[in-house]
């Protein structure tokens, strides 16, 4: 509350402030620069309002490498018709993955241990029973028609007259549903559903799919059978169940199991106010709901086969009447319907999941549950943090240093981006792991080289002579930015935004982590960054003393290009023999020395030891270091139990882990010893690999259309180059690939499709210019302008990198050097390969230079020049 007070508060003073600007510039008479400039600070002012309303109020998620979490071991049971083996518990282990994602828990990590084994841990949940419970359901979803009362235990004197309902709670009805406000309308509309309670015993119940009974007369009287006596239409098939209210149902055989329902969402109606669960059905199950509702619109209103049950696990969750909106011989059509009740959140997501995950192939029983701390240890998080303070203070230096004043705003616009990319996270309910730090990384060097390419801009325009202010220089560097900002972003965006809908895992919530960074680096650079730089280059002092701005002189690197002048592309060919020389020695580390592959891909061993004393869980990774294993997964599971997985470790090897945790426990027993599963399993990997190949399609595809196909085909060959060597140096050196590997290797493609877009631009823009002049050249003088850029975006990523290389340790060693190869590999590749590759296309298929831009004739000098982004 406070904080909402705090917001109120900065929003009133903000337009206040407005309103007085606006004034202020009526009366001087251009009123429209100022309230275009006004507008942007008042945006800025509340977006960072709201970001620091919700940094007070909310907090993203952690991943099980930073908080820990729940592990759950299940066991899976062989059944009449299927046996619990590793294939069949392979199969178990991918529903209960999408359930998991269905649950909402973001990053989890699910793993074979043994034949019948799956350990699952959850991040950020406290209470591992109510998942065990949710995971552990074996979710036989089936549709019945009610036939009938069981009357059998009734006294005579109870026992209801024909068409008399038995005294119980009144079920609820089903009908068309009415348009709700969010999400659209459907066609079917349950209600009276109530939360599924846990099964007990054997909830595999095998009934043989009937038929839907006939049609009958509406006006012919209901058959309400005798006391104890069995109605006919379910003969000997049928089910006793209690509905909702404990009253016993008789079922008609099964009319529909949930293998033809589609899919589950759990929303909220805001016309209902409640919560409800939507079912789509799929094949001939639309069919299927349509008689079924048909049938029991015939029956008299009151008859007890005017319901309709819905049986998850032998249990009743649904049992309603059929309506009189419902026609009879027409019933409820359009593929959808839903189940409507007393639901709590949690609990429409809940039956949401089951449905939506699908049937266990094996009945599974909960052997354990526990909470797990986290994989990073407390030094690792310490060292990243230390890392990451000292790396974006090195990068504000030289910034600073670079761009002086201009450059100061620039960080307090980063400043600003961290601001509005924790909150977004944070409203979002994002887990924030590892892999989501990679795509921050990725998004701060692209709020970095948004605000270089702009300040680079700025600076032509105003020592070059074209712009007399600094005013005039600051908007015109941010419109000439603007195309190359669009587009490296665009392209980031796209490949982000298909990680997330085709991927799953780790590589959908890099994509999500990578998606929040880009469009707050894209708000911090061109709203935040822009009002600062503007009201900056007002200031009367910087005026008058224009070297202290940062733009009214080139950098260092410029001057040397400019004085130089060297012909880079004179002879590209070179440039392409160097690249093609480097990646066969990547491809030869590969051949030679083979691909290492983590414990997430392939699987290993896990080794459990309960101390006699409580050991530091750093002490712990410490000891398992210097047994052999320095990148091996050490972390605290229930009771001070240790747990060590790594990949690829001998019985020797096992015993030397068990004796270093027992010599620093002063004693260990040995708890589990056992192979397990890759965590990241076939499905994933195919599922990431597709997504891959879907990004880099898309974005070949939006390259081809913004400029040519030969610059597409280039940046993807730059991109494939910076992957293999990269790949190839840390098979060369031994290092594994994992998880973690995985996220650099993403960052690396977005930042080379991102570096490789920025110099196509300024390839289209020079080649507008100078018409008639050779591609070679056009190509080089590029090169020599977007150099400083690549330069100086490259340093101040990789400060950040390089302290946590040196500071990071053994647990991310290996991704910050990842990430340095591959800013090193990418800023070469996306100059010296992507160029000369598109310069020797170019040579074989010409193509006539783009059109020039329409020029802007109004003076630089002219307070409303300039676009308001």
């Amino acid at each position: 509350m406070t904080a909402l007070y705090l917001v109120g508060g900065a929003t009133a003073v903000i337009l206040a402030t407005y309103a007085l600007i606006r004034r202020r510039a009526k009366n001087r008479g251009n009123g429209a620069p100022d309230g275009g400039r006004a507008a942007r600070a008042v945006a800025a002012l509340l977006v960072l309002a709201g970001s620091a309303f919700v940094t007070l109020t909310a907090s993203p998620n952690l991943g099980l490498d930073l908080e820990g979490g729940a592990q759950i071991v299940l066991e899976t049971q062989s059944t009449d018709t299927v046996e619990a083996n590793a294939e069949s518990t392979d199969r178990a282990l991918e529903v209960l993955r999408r359930r998991v994602d269905a649950l909402g828990v973001s990053e989890p990590s699910l793993s074979r241990s043994g034949d019948r084994r799956i350990i699952v841990e959850l991040p950020g949940v406290s209470d591992p029973r109510e998942a065990a419970d949710a995971l552990g359901r074996t979710a036989q979803l089936t549709v019945h028609a009610v036939t009938g009362y069981d009357t059998s235990g009734l006294p005579p004197a109870e026992t209801p007259a024909p068409g008399e309902t038995p005294p119980a709670t009144p079920p609820a009805e089903t009908a068309p549903a009415t348009p709700p406000a969010t999400p659209p309308a459907t066609e079917g509309s349950v209600g009276g559903a109530v939360a599924p309670e846990t099964a007990t015993g054997d909830t595999g119940t095998d009934v043989v799919a009937g038929t839907t009974p006939a049609p009958t007369d509406p006006a012919a009287p209901a058959e309400t059978p005798a006391p104890g006596e069995t109605p006919a239409p379910g003969g000997e098939d049928q089910l006793v169940l209690p509905d909702e209210s404990g009253q016993p149902l008789l079922l008609a055989p099964t009319a529909m199991t949930g293998e033809e329902i589609d899919g589950a969402d759990a929303i909220f109606d805001v016309q209902r106010g409640g919560w409800l669960v939507t079912l789509d059905f799929s094949g001939s199950g639309g069919d299927t709901w349509a008689q079924l509702t048909s049938d029991a619109a015939c029956q008299p209103d009151g008859d007890p086969r005017r319901r309709i049950a819905i049986v998850l696990d032998d249990t009743v969750i649904s049992s309603p009447n059929v309506t009189n909106s419902v026609q009879c011989g027409v019933g409820i059509r359009g593929g959808q319907t839903e189940i409507t009740g007393d639901f709590s959140e949690e609990e429409a997501k809940d039956l949401a999941a089951l449905v939506e995950g699908g049937a266990l192939p094996v009945d599974v029983t909960t052997i354990e549950q526990r909470v797990v701390g986290p994989t990073l240890g407390d030094a690792a998080i310490e060292a990243s943090a230390w890392a990451a303070i000292i790396g974006m203070v090195a990068t504000a230096i030289f910034i600073g240093v670079a761009y002086r004043l201009i450059g100061l705003m620039a960080i307090l616009a980063l400043f600003g981006y961290a601001g509005i990319a924790y909150a977004a996270l944070s409203a979002l309910g994002a887990t924030l792991t590892l892999p989501g730090l990679a795509g921050f990384v990725l998004a701060i060097g692209m709020a970095v080289d948004a605000n270089v390419l702009i300040f680079e801009r700025a600076r032509e325009e105003y020592v070059d002579g074209t712009t007399k202010s600094l005013r005039g220089a600051v908007q015109s560097g941010f419109k000439n930015a603007l195309s190359a900002i669009a587009d490296s972003n665009v392209t980031t965006l796209l490949a982000a935004g298909l990680l997330f809908f085709l991927a799953s895992g780790p590589v959908r919530g890099f994509g999500v982590t990578l998606t929040i960074g880009v469009l707050a680096s894209l708000l911090s650079a061109l709203v935040l960054s822009r009002v600062l730089s503007e009201w900056l280059a007002d200031r009367r002092w910087v005026q008058a003393h224009p070297d202290a701005s940062g733009i009214a002189h080139h950098g260092r690197v410029r001057l040397w290009l400019r004085r130089r002048n060297p012909q880079l592309m004179s002879r590209a060919g070179r440039w392409l023999i160097i690249s093609a020389a480097a990646v066969a020695i990547g491809v030869a580390g590969i051949v030679v020395r083979g691909l290492e592959f983590g414990i997430e891909f392939t699987g290993g061993r896990l080794v459990e030891v309960s101390p006699t004393e409580t050991i530091d869980v750093d002490d712990a990774r410490a000891a398992v270091a210097d047994a052999g294993f320095p990148t091996a997964i050490v972390q605290e599971s229930g009771d001070d139990d240790i747990t060590v997985r790594a990949s690829d470790m001998s019985d020797d090897e096992a015993a030397a882990v068990i004796a270093a945790l027992d010599e620093a426990g002063g004693g260990a027993e040995l708890v589990r010893d056992e192979l397990i599963g890759p965590s990241l399993g076939d499905e994933l990997q195919r599922n990431a690999l597709i997504a891959l190949g879907v990004a880099l399609a898309a974005q070949l595809a939006y390259l081809a259309i913004r400029f040519r196909w030969t610059f597409g085909a280039s940046a993807v060959v730059a991109l494939f180059q910076n992957v293999a060597i990269t790949v190839g140096i840390f098979a060369w050196i031994g290092k594994p690939l994992d998880g973690i590997f995985l996220a650099a290797l993403l960052t690396i493609i977005g930042y080379s499709v991102n570096d490789a877009v920025v110099v196509f631009d300024r390839i289209r823009e020079t080649w507008t210019r100078k018409d008639g002049e050779k591609f070679t050249d056009v190509a080089n003088t590029a090169i020599l302008n977007t150099l400083p850029r690549s330069v100086n975006t490259g340093a101040s990523t990789l400060f950040i990198l390089v302290a946590l290389l040196v500071l990071g340790g053994d647990s991310l060693s290996d991704f910050a050097l990842a990430l340095v190869l591959g800013i090193l590999i990418g800023t070469y590749s996306s100059n010296f390969t992507a160029v000369p590759l598109t310069i020797m296309l170019e040579s074989k298929k010409p193509a006539p230079p783009p059109p020039a831009k329409k020029v802007d004739k109004r003076s630089r000098e002219d307070p409303n020049y300039g676009a308001v982004v």
